[in-house]
């Protein structure tokens, strides 16, 4: 961080000669941003070197990384010529450096897990990321009630799975209670809910959760420490992807007080890739993300979307981002050309230069700048070269991930699945001894009608069947009192039942 509460991102040329800063204002920060551009233009870098910039102002980050090129953060950089060339060009001096970072990983293969109980991604969310209808999710609401009611807790998928079985097989005495539940509706939300554990959901939901006030930690120098979650695989399941993100930000802005606009965000989010985030996404998540994105900026929390394009981004969404870095967009199609004409659009034009012909003709490193001036408005667009990052360009390796891993400040606290007692466990036990009744009525009913076969055989004059042999048929009689005895087995029990029926047979034998 510069002394006038910037961050320098790179250097625009004036010209006349000369350079003009091109920075991002700490104060502003929260009010959101872009980052967008062709693959290889040079996204990552930019996103490196504002991350950097925030970690040195003490703000800190957390980065989606997809590539795995965000990991060279936590090693320095090298007096690269084209780096060093840069700087100079910038009129700055290169100083590498390494910056506080740790790693995660939804998977827990190249960093501390990250969990979150079902309870606490709640049935709203959930029921936007499984994308019910609304007759399912007013389902899913009494659901999670007769959870609550009955205090029992639903922290995973098993839990959650167990809940509706319940939900099932009590379908009448529920459906009086709160209000009608279908068979089709708990079978729909069984079957999305498959589908979001065939992406992995199981693997997030459970215990420990995670506590979000590790993500937002400074070391000893004061500065703000840079979380990489590894997202190569989380990638490939877009839908889970959608919930970590949905949850991690609405929980955001229910734990954080309202602080409105600080010297420098509390934390600051950087989700590379977007356009996975809203392709296919169902309009009800859509207005969940732009909800909490216009509205956690009074938290004090920046969320920056990096992707290819701006037109990935809804405009509902693209709206609200008013930072903007925009590398360059190739335009050998029509369809390539009306995509750089609408991200030309989007920038505070200047009438120094042609917008949309500067967004082809940029080289690698440079890009279209807009930042938030003081007063909250956008500048005007310039051309920018930008500045060279201080930390390594480039995956660390497996080896240097572990040593980092050893030395985290909260190795040991995730690492480790814990499986609490909870509804599953709950409703299993209650399954037991609901069973326990049923038994002892069969086993009464047994009781009851051995005594019977040997009374009836004194007082109807039947005699005993050898071990083989074809018993004769019953009488009527013998069937009469055989089903009373039955009957009255599962009814009334052992004691009382075997008394009323000494008090019959008594009567019978007296005839």
């Amino acid at each position: 961080m510069r002394d006038d509460g910037t961050i320098l991102v790179g250097k625009s040329l004036l010209k006349g000669g000369g350079t003009k800063s091109e920075a991002l204002t700490l104060r502003l920060a929260n009010r959101h941003g872009l980052v967008a551009g062709a693959t290889g233009t040079g996204k990552t870098v930019t996103l490196q070197v504002m991350a950097e910039g925030f970690s040195n102002a003490g703000v800190p980050v957390f980065a989606a990384d997809i590539k795995g090129d965000l990991s060279g953060l936590a090693a320095a950089g090298e007096s690269k010529p084209h780096f060093v060339k840069r700087a100079e060009e910038l009129g700055i001096i290169y100083e590498p450096d390494r910056f506080p970072v740790v790693f995660w990983d939804l998977f827990g293969d190249q960093g501390h897990p990250i969990r979150a109980t079902v309870i606490e991604m709640g049935p709203l969310v959930l029921a936007r990321l499984l994308e019910l209808n609304d007759t399912q999710e007013g389902v899913l609401n009494i659901a999670f009630r007769v959870a609550d009611d009955n205090q029992w807790p639903v922290l995973d998928l098993k839990d959650l799975r167990a809940l509706l079985l319940y939900v099932s097989e009590n379908l009448k005495a529920i459906s009086g209670q709160y209000g009608n539940v279908s068979a089709a509706s708990v079978g729909a939300i069984q079957r999305q809910l498959l589908m979001l554990e065939n992406q992995g959901a199981d693997q997030f939901f459970g215990e420990p959760a995670l506590d979000l006030n590790d993500f937002m930690k400074t070391d000893r120098e004061g500065r703000g420490i840079v979380n990489i979650l590894a997202a190569d695989k989380l990638m490939q399941r877009p839908r889970l992807y959608a919930a970590f993100l949905l949850w991690m930000l609405s929980e955001l802005f229910e734990q954080l007080p309202e602080v409105g606009d600080l010297d420098k965000p509390k934390l600051v989010f950087f989700f590379d890739e977007a356009h996975l985030l809203f392709d296919d996404a169902p309009k009800a998540l859509l207005d969940a993300v732009e909800q909490v994105v216009r509205l956690i900026r009074s938290k004090g929390v920046g969320v920056y979307f990096v992707t290819q394009n701006p037109l990935d981004v809804p405009e509902s969404v693209l709206g609200q981002l008013g930072n903007r870095v925009q590398h360059a967009l190739r335009a050998f199609t029509p369809r390539d050309q009306r995509a750089v004409k609408a991200a030309a659009e989007t920038f505070r034009q200047n009438p120094g230069f042609d917008v949309g012909q500067a967004i082809t003709e940029l080289a690698v490193g440079e890009a279209l700048v807009s930042f938030l001036e003081s007063k909250g408005t956008p500048s005007f667009v310039e051309r920018a070269l930008i500045a060279p990052p201080q930390g390594r360009v480039g995956p660390i390796t497996p080896a240097e991930r572990a040593e980092l891993m050893a030395k985290s400040p909260v190795r040991g606290k995730y690492d480790e699945a814990v499986d609490n007692e909870s509804a599953y466990e709950i409703l299993a036990k209650r399954k037991g001894l609901d069973a326990a009744p049923a038994e002892a009525a069969q086993q009464s009913e047994g009781g009851l009608t051995g005594m019977l076969g040997g009374l009836l055989g004194g007082v109807f004059g039947s005699k005993p069947v050898a071990k083989g042999a074809r018993r004769p048929p019953q009488s009527l009689a013998e069937q009469v009192i055989g089903n009373a005895a039955r009957s009255m087995a599962r009814k009334v029990g052992t004691e009382v039942g075997n008394a009323i029926l000494r008090n019959v047979l008594g009567g019978l034998t007296k005839r």
